[in-house]
């Protein structure tokens, strides 16, 4: 199965680098700039276009529609044939993909939670997932950010990953300039960060494709 796999792409996906084909099309969060509805709608109309057989979308800080008119941004994800997950699963020809937006608490934007509280949101994670979506990378993997000298991933997350027995990939994006992909050599294990836009919000990093 391959993957490809995108993210923070801030309503500048139509000057983002082009979509190679795939299996399962991923964005993994932040796929607006205002987070309202009609920059959804825009993105959507873009991202459902693909010929991709499966199309599946997380929401990201920024994506403030899908906290604030949740039930209308959900139908928009349906018209378009748009999966979006927000702490579900999903399973696409015998593969566990599980997404979750959530992302450690800055400037109390979208989806944002205390550490105690994100200990309890990643326990949630089943046993069972393949491959996980999630906005924000996993603390220390894909997660440093030159400008302040530090690593701005989910530490909770990091416990969890540990404990996921099945997990082929993990995909996020929302750390910009930690956009690449390494696969783990003591497990296999992918981990992905799929910023579309750099530091400087320029839609100029290509999608990331694996396969599992």
């Amino acid at each position: 199965m391959k993957l490809v796999c995108i993210s923070d792409t801030h309503s500048r996906h139509q000057n983002a680098p082009g979509l190679p084909a795939g299996d399962v099309l991923i964005h993994a969060g932040d796929c607006t700039g205002s987070g309202s509805l009609e920059s959804l709608r825009d993105f959507l109309e873009w991202f459902g276009s693909h010929p991709h057989s499966h199309k599946l979308l997380v929401a990201g800080n920024h994506d403030y529609c899908f906290e604030r008119e949740s039930v209308q941004a959900r139908q928009l994800c349906q018209e378009h044939g748009v999966t979006y997950l927000e702490d579900d699963q999903v399973i696409i020809d015998g593969v566990v993909f599980y997404g979750s937006p959530w992302t450690p608490r800055f400037r109390d934007m979208a989806f944002n939670a205390d550490e105690d509280i994100m200990f309890d949101i990643r326990s949630r994670i089943p046993e069972s997932t393949q491959v996980l979506i999630t906005h924000g990378p996993s603390w220390r993997i894909l997660d440093y950010v030159p400008g302040t000298g530090e690593h701005a991933g989910c530490f909770p997350l990091s416990k969890r990953l540990d404990e996921l027995q099945n997990l082929k990939a993990h995909i996020c994006g929302h750390i910009h300039e930690g956009y690449g992909s390494a696969m783990r050599e003591s497990d296999g294990v992918w981990f992905v960060n799929a910023s579309s836009c750099n530091g400087r919000y320029q839609p100029v990093n290509p999608p990331i494709v694996i396969e599992i």
